[in-house]
């Protein structure tokens, strides 16, 4: 049994898939395995692939499937999968070479059943543009039931982390939806009892020119759909009783997270049906206004936390005039 499989869905990334590969294949822990999905690629990442599998073979293996997106590829990985854990990668990011060495160290180490490390966005000159740090001022070891407010605070990427196999028994991605970490990952943390970190930015999160879209449409609502899933998922975990972090874990997402994308909806319809469905969130989760504004991030107050701009953008829309000012975020 490999120690991690690692899962990299493929879609139309000829002009990066090479580095990405390159930068697992030469990881320096050796008992790996790495299964690159093709998700039914038009371009030429098969033969990239190919080249890959045929050089190591030990390591490599490739599989081809009809496009069905995301979730649907990652989940045809998750079945294919031998791994003592899982990881996820990014057909257009890349790994430091130590990333997955270190984290089943600590995973070892600590007995985990979840290791989470940094990440870092780049340009696609490799100039490092934002550094995301995921748990600062926390023990390398986290037990959940001392430390639960991991869960409210955590940025749930799938990529930065890696997850005994067992957690994903009867979970998946959900198929055919957006935001498909926010439902699925702090699902698999309500299974876990002892999370591992490292401070280590291990993990390059490829910010491509273009491939940001500044228009956001009405499938921002599966925010508000993953968030209630979790919710449902929530009552039924052996952290039912925590009652005061799922808030937080709804204000942060439902909240604060789904008017960040908010922001950029331009079709009014869109906006004023969004803006409606928030407002009934938080009135069935019974969040006031006071809640929100003093909601607290890793001990810090969380509005008081960001840039001036999104300060700026959160306080109009907090008073009223959040559609006008959207567009400062």
């Amino acid at each position: 049994m490999p120690k991690i499989s690692i899962i990299v869905p493929v879609y139309q990334v000829e002009k990066y898939l090479r580095k990405c590969l390159d930068s697992l294949v030469n990881q320096t822990l050796k008992d790996i395995e790495i299964l690159v999905v093709n998700d039914g690629s038009p371009d030429q990442s098969q033969k990239i692939i190919d080249e890959f599998q045929e050089q190591f073979p030990l390591k490599i293996k490739s599989f081809i499937k009809e496009n069905g997106g995301l979730s649907d590829a990652r989940n045809y990985g998750l079945d294919k999968a031998t791994g003592e854990f899982i990881g996820f990668v990014d057909s257009d990011d890349e790994v430091s070479k130590t990333m997955f060495d270190e984290m089943y160290s600590l995973a070892q180490k600590h007995e985990a059943e979840m290791v989470i490390c940094n990440l870092q966005k780049v340009d696609q000159h490799g100039n490092v543009t934002q550094k995301l740090t995921q748990i600062p001022n926390m023990p390398e070891k986290i037990d959940l039931r001392e430390n639960f407010s991991v869960f409210s605070d955590l940025s749930y990427f799938a990529c930065n982390k890696i997850f005994k196999r067992e957690l994903f028994e009867n979970s998946r991605f959900k198929k055919g939806v957006h935001f498909e970490d926010i439902q699925l990952i702090p699902q698999l943390l309500l299974k876990c009892k002892t999370v591992a970190q490292t401070q280590n930015y291990h993990y390059q999160y490829l910010e491509r020119t273009g491939s940001i879209t500044k228009n956001h449409s009405r499938k921002g609502l599966d925010i508000l759909k993953a968030v209630e899933e979790v919710n449902a998922a929530f009552e039924k975990s052996q952290y039912a009783d925590r009652k005061a972090e799922l808030k937080n874990f709804n204000i942060l997402e439902g909240v604060y997270t789904y008017l960040a994308y908010l922001a950029f909806v331009n079709e009014e319809d869109a906006y004023q049906k969004m803006e409606k469905v928030l407002k009934t969130f938080v009135e069935n989760h019974h969040i006031s206004m006071k809640e929100i504004l003093i909601y607290q991030r890793f001990e810090k107050n969380y509005l008081l936390s960001l840039s001036l701009r999104k300060k700026i953008y959160y306080i109009l829309y907090f008073s009223g005039l959040g559609q006008l000012m959207r567009k400062l975020i």
